[in-house]
C-alpha cells in the first residue's frame, strides 16, 4: 500500500485518524507520512509535504519542538498547546499536539496528532449552544441568575472595601470605580467612567510639577505586565485639593493579552501627619540630647575647675547689704550687673541670684568672655551649623541656647568685642538669635547676669563699650566689696577655706590661732577673697605639724612715685649698681607704673606713657620679668 507521497505496504491506517496527523522520524527531522486532513489544514499538496523537515512546519519553535519530542521519546507520550503550525503561506495555526512513540523495526517514530484550536473553540461553543437549547429556557435563566448573583457579590465586596479601587482599560480610560474612590476623589462614578484617569486625578505632582503620562506607574502596569507599587504619590480631587496616596497598579490579562489595570489606593494624609509629628519629636529629642550632652560637658568642666558650691560667707554690713539686694532681685527676671575687683566673688553673687530664682531648676551657664578668642565669640554665644566655617565639622549648640530657661553668667563682660556687642544687645532685647551659618531664627528665654572689674562708663567714653548695651545689662547693679573694706569677714572666710583645704588635701582638721587671724587681718589682700583662699591652701600644703604660720608681705598701700627710665641709675652713687640691682629696680619701677594706672599698659594714661616707652616694648619687658598686668587692675580702686 502506498502512503501519502510515500510507497508503503499494509493498511493506510493514518488516514483513518479523525484529526490531522503525521509520522515523524525524530532522528532525521523528517516527515514520513501525513494524512489528508493535515494537507487540508496546511493548504498544501502531498508533494509539498513529502520528505519535508518537521522543524519547517514549526518554524522559529525548534527548542519547544525538541523538548516535547524528547518527552514523547522518553515517556512514550506528550501533549502541548505551546506550538504553532506554520503553513507555506506563513499562516500561523494555533494547534493542540498529542504525541505518541512507536517503533518501525528498531527505529523510533513519533505519531503527532494536531487539532486546530480555533475549530475546537467553535465546536465547543456550538456544543454549549446546543446544550443550552436542549436544557431549555429554565436552565438558561438559572445560569443567568447565578452570574447575576456572582456579579452582585463582587459588587458588594468592592463597595465594602475601605480603599479606593478603580479599573482602566489599555487606553487608560476608567472602566469601573467603587464608592470609596468616589468619596475620596469627590467625583461620581458617572463622571469618571470612560475618562482618562491620569488627566483627571494624576496629572501633576504635589508641588505642581507636571506628571507625564509616559512615566505614570499606573499606565506602565498594562504595558509591561508588572505590578507597580508606589508608596509616595499624589491624587487630585474634583475641588482642586489633593492628598498623598500609596497605591498598587496590577495588570489585567485576557487570554494572555494586557487589556488594562486595576488600581487600589489609600489616603495616607493621617500617616504623613503622624510621621511629621514623629520626625519633629525626634528632632526635639535630638536637640534635647545635644543640649544635655553640652550641659553635662559644661558641668564636668565646672567640676574640674573646682567651683565653690558654698554660699556667701560674711558678717559685715557690706555683705548684709549685698545679700539684701540679691534677695530683692532674685525672684525677678531683671538683668543684673555685678561689679567689683578681681577675686571678690562676683560669680558667687551670680550663683546666689540664680539659686534663689525660679530658674534654679535649670543650669546657670558661665561664659568667661576674657578667655574666648575674638573670632570664636559668635560661635561660642550663638552656636554654629556644620560647614559654617573651616573646622565646623558638626552642629554646635551655643551658650545662649544651652541656657534656655535658665541663667547666663557673662564673666568679664567688658572683654566682649565691640563688633559682637550689637548682636548681644539684640538677644537681650528680643530673645532671638541665629546660629552661625543658619537662617533659622531661634527663640530663647534667658536671664543674663554680667560681671566686670572694669569701669564700663570709662569704657563707653573710650568707645570700647556700647552705651545701650550697658543700660540693658545694668538694670539692677550689685557691687561686690573688696576684702580690705570688710576685714570682719576675713575670720569666717579663712575658717571655711581652711576646712575645705583640709578635706581637699586629705589633712587632719587644723585650727586658726588668734595670731593667725590678726596676721590675716593686717594684710590688705589686693587679690581679695581668691588670694585669701590661695594663701590658706598653700599653708595647708606646707604645714607639717598642727600650727599654721602665715608669712604675709608687709602691707604697703602707699603708691611710690613713678620713676622715669632716665632716673633708674642714681645721679650720685659711691659705686655702680650690679645687674641684679638694676633689674630689681627696673622691675619695681614697672610694677609701680602698673599700680598707678590700674594695670593699663597702652593708651592715654597707660603705664607705657608714664615710662615713656612703646607699649610693645613694655609688654615685652613685662613678659620677660613674669609680671601680669591684670593683677594690678584692682589697685586703681584702692
Amino acid at each position: 500500500m502506498t502512503a501519502i507521497g510515500f510507497p508503503r505496504t499494509g493498511p493506510d491506517w493514518i488516514e483513518t485518524l479523525p484529526d490531522p496527523a503525521l509520522i515523524a522520524d525524530p532522528n532525521n527531522d523528517r516527515v514520513e507520512q501525513a494524512n489528508k486532513r493535515l494537507l487540508q489544514l496546511l493548504g498544501s499538496s502531498a508533494d509539498a509535504v513529502a520528505e519535508q523537515r518537521v522543524t519547517r512546519l514549526f518554524r522559529g519553535q525548534v527548542p519547544q519542538l525538541v523538548a516535547i519530542t524528547d518527552e514523547a521519546l522518553v515517556r512514550g507520550e506528550a501533549w502541548s498547546r505551546d506550538l504553532k503550525l506554520v503553513a507555506d503561506d506563513d499562516r500561523v495555526i494555533h494547534v493542540e499536539l498529542s504525541l505518541s512513540r512507536f517503533y518501525r523495526g528498531e527505529e523510533p517514530r513519533v505519531l503527532i496528532l494536531l487539532r486546530d484550536l480555533t475549530k475546537l473553540r467553535e465546536l465547543r461553543e456550538r456544543h454549549e449552544i446546543n446544550t443550552y437549547h436542549r436544557d431549555g429556557l429554565l436552565h438558561w435563566k438559572r445560569i443567568e441568575t447565578l452570574f447575576r448573583e456572582i456579579e452582585r457579590e463582587n459588587h458588594l465586596i468592592l463597595e465594602a472595601v475601605g480603599e479606593g479601587i478603580y479599573g482602566v482599560d489599555a487606553e487608560g480610560r476608567a472602566t469601573f470605580i467603587n464608592s470609596a474612590a468616589e468619596r475620596m476623589l469627590g467625583w461620581s462614578r458617572d463622571d469618571l467612567l470612560g475618562r482618562a484617569m491620569h488627566s483627571v486625578i494624576h496629572h501633576t505632582h504635589c508641588n505642581g510639577r507636571p506628571h507625564q503620562r509616559e512615566s505614570c506607574p499606573i499606565y506602565r502596569a498594562f504595558r509591561d505586565g508588572a505590578v507597580h507599587r508606589v508608596n509616595d504619590d499624589y491624587f487630585w480631587c474634583r475641588d482642586g485639593t489633593g492628598f498623598p496616596v500609596e497605591y498598587t497598579s496590577t495588570p489585567i490579562l485576557d487570554n494572555g493579552q494586557l487589556v488594562g489595570a486595576v488600581v487600589v489606593f489609600r489616603d495616607i494624609s493621617e500617616r504623613r501627619r503622624t510621621e511629621d509629628s514623629l520626625k519633629q519629636a525626634l528632632e526635639e529629642v535630638e536637640t534635647l540630647r545635644q543640649r544635655l550632652e553640652m550641659e553635662n560637658a559644661y558641668l564636668q568642666e565646672e567640676i574640674r575647675a573646682g567651683h565653690n558650691a558654698h554660699e556667701i560667707v560674711g558678717c559685715s554690713a557690706a555683705v548684709a547689704a549685698m545679700i539684701e539686694r540679691i534677695e530683692l532681685v532674685a525672684p525677678t527676671d531683671a538683668n543684673v550687673l555685678v561689679t567689683g575687683e578681681s577675686g571678690t566673688g562676683k560669680e558667687l553673687v551670680a550663683r546666689a541670684i540664680h539659686n534663689a530664682s525660679d530658674r534654679s531648676e535649670r543650669p546657670m551657664i558661665r561664659v568667661n568672655c576674657a578667655a574666648i578668642p575674638a573670632d570664636l565669640f559668635e560661635s561660642e554665644f550663638f552656636g554654629h551649623v556644620k560647614g559654617a566655617f573651616t573646622g565646623a565639622v558638626s552642629d554646635r549648640v551655643g551658650r545662649f541656647e544651652l541656657a534656655d530657661g535658665g541663667t547666663l553668667f557673662l564673666d568679664e563682660v567688658g572683654e566682649i568685642p565691640l563688633s559682637l556687642q550689637s548682636k548681644l544687645l539684640r538677644v537681650l532685647q528680643e530673645q532671638t538669635f541665629e546660629r552661625l551659618g543658619e537662617t533659622r531664627t531661634r527663640h530663647v528665654d534667658v536671664r543674663v547676669i554680667a560681671a566686670t572689674n572694669r569701669d564700663l562708663r570709662k569704657e563707653i567714653s573710650a568707645g570700647r563699650f556700647r552705651e545701650d548695651l550697658y543700660f540693658r545689662l545694668n538694670v539692677f547693679p550689685i557691687e561686690s566689696a573688696p576684702l580690705r573694706e570688710r576685714p570682719e569677714d576675713i575670720p569666717p572666710l579663712a575658717q571655711l577655706f581652711l576646712r575645705t583645704a583640709c578635706r581637699k588635701f586629705h589633712r587632719e582638721p587644723l585650727e586658726l590661732s588668734c595670731a593667725n587671724v590678726a596676721a590675716l587681718k593686717r594684710y590688705s589682700w589686693p587679690g581679695n577673697v581668691r588670694e585669701l583662699e590661695n594663701v590658706i591652701e598653700r599653708q595647708v600644703i606646707v604645714t607639717r605639724g598642727r600650727k599654721l604660720h602665715f608669712d604675709l608681705p608687709e602691707d604697703n598701700t602707699a603708691s611710690a612715685p613713678v620713676l622715669d627710665q632716665t632716673e633708674i641709675m642714681p645721679r650720685s652713687a659711691s659705686r655702680p649698681m650690679t645687674e641684679d640691682e638694676r633689674q630689681a629696680r627696673e622691675r619695681a619701677n614697672m610694677i609701680n607704673a602698673l599700680s598707678n594706672t590700674g594695670g593699663k599698659i597702652s593708651g592715654p594714661g597707660g603705664a607705657a606713657e608714664l615710662l615713656r616707652l612703646k607699649p610693645t616694648t613694655l609688654a615685652s619687658r613685662l613678659k620677660r620679668y613674669g609680671i601680669e598686668a591684670s593683677r594690678y587692675r584692682a589697685e586703681s580702686c584702692s
